[in-house]
């Protein structure tokens, strides 16, 4: 299997799963927002690998999509917001912006997004909580599923079977 390029976004909900599965990827670039970086922190989490931050208003790594470099872009997990923001087709960011290119390369594309379910217990910060997505994140989950190279996955098992 080629290199794959992997988005972290600002969710904490199967973050710590995530990076479990980044640990097993021989070949990965992990990519990071700046609000993954807060959340890592937050938790106490190290990532498998050292992330690119998010620090440029033009994205160089879109180049691998384009060059072959990267075979798969996995966006796990993705908040409600990164994938509003996919679905409405904004770039803005160095996650949307890699989504954007990955999917104009003709890349497959796989994403797991935090609010798939119409109510989902995880763990907080400092207590367990129980999220109910809004009947729009729903949506926007469900539109992301007739992009064309895009898998939307709902577990970590779908997840890692979606990679294989």
């Amino acid at each position: 299997m080629g290199k794959i390029a992997w988005g972290l976004t600002g969710a904490a909900h199967l973050l710590e799963e995530s990076l479990s599965v980044i640990a097993t990827i021989e070949s990965v670039e992990l990519f990071s927002s700046r609000a993954a970086l807060e959340v890592l922190s937050l938790y106490k989490l190290k990532a498998p690998v050292e992330p690119i931050k998010d620090s440029s208003a033009s994205a160089l790594a879109c180049r691998g999509f384009y060059s072959g470099r990267y075979e798969m872009l996995i966006i796990a997990p993705a908040t409600s917001n990164s994938v509003a923001k996919f679905v409405c087709g904004i770039s803005d960011s160095l996650i949307s912006t890699l989504f954007a290119q990955a999917g104009k390369a003709g890349v497959p594309i796989v994403v797991l997004p935090t609010d798939a379910e119409k109510s989902i217990d995880t763990m907080g910060a400092t207590k367990p909580l129980t999220v109910t997505p809004r009947p729009i994140d729903l949506e926007n989950v469900e539109k992301l599923k007739s992009f064309p190279k895009v898998t939307v996955v709902k577990t970590i098992a779908e997840l890692k079977e979606a990679i294989t």
